[in-house]
């Protein structure tokens, strides 16, 4: 039998980190003097890359200065905030989920926007790091999502066909990459986009918790 395998997206999808992203973002802007931007636009950023982020909540261009310290401030507040109450963050259905889909064979993997460093730290903080075989960060492809890249480097690094992998994420981005790169996916709606908005990218299922989510990869399969 060939290897299938189910890839991840991190924020929104495994970990509820939208709320502390958007803690961490005021928490830059105050240190820094900056006026603090309104939730509902941090939260529009996220699945974006942290320069693009803060780039289009500060109204400036990737490589001005004031995105670089952001950046930079951004991970070590992190560090602070979220990591220590990560294992709280993990959404429900989850720990069970990943556990049922690898004893079914699956190999699990995960592809986000995060910076490898800090997708790394915050799936070792959430206990759930020993669940993927790969994890591949935004600061590891040329072209993070929605582009096909970051999944096309997971399929490549696990010896799997497109057309036996399945891509779950809360947003658009997501479902974009899955399209791209030829594989199924699953939206989820307890993130970041809105039903609306998965459904204007045609995710093959479209379900509201983690447990919808086996469930539709194993129909799948």
């Amino acid at each position: 039998m060939s290897s299938r395998c189910v890839i991840f997206d991190l924020d929104g999808t495994l970990v509820d980190s939208p709320r502390g992203i958007i803690t961490t973002f005021a928490a830059v802007f105050a240190q820094l003097d900056l006026p603090t931007a309104d939730s509902g636009t941090i939260r529009g950023t996220i699945g974006l890359p942290l320069p693009a982020a803060f780039a289009k909540v500060l109204g400036a261009s990737e490589d001005e200065p004031a995105v670089t310290t952001c950046v930079e401030l951004y991970q070590s507040t992190f560090r602070k905030i979220v990591l220590p109450m990560a294992t709280q963050l993990v959404f429900p259905g989850v720990f069970d989920g990943l556990q049922s889909l690898r004893e079914d064979g699956f190999l699990l993997a995960v592809a986000t926007s995060k910076f490898i460093r800090n997708a790394e730290a915050l799936l070792t903080a959430a206990g759930l790091r020993e669940e993927f075989a790969v994890v591949v960060g935004a600061d590891q492809v040329s072209k993070p999502k929605p582009d096909p890249e970051s999944g096309l480097v997971v399929l490549e690094k696990l010896g799997v066909a497109a057309r036996n992998a399945v891509m779950v994420g809360d947003t658009t981005h997501d479902v974009l990459m899955a399209h791209g790169a030829g594989m199924s996916s699953v939206g989820v709606t307890y993130g970041v986009h809105s039903v609306d908005q998965l459904l204007s990218a045609n995710p093959t299922w479209l379900v509201d918790s983690f447990a919808g989510v086996v469930a539709a990869v194993k129909e799948c399969s």
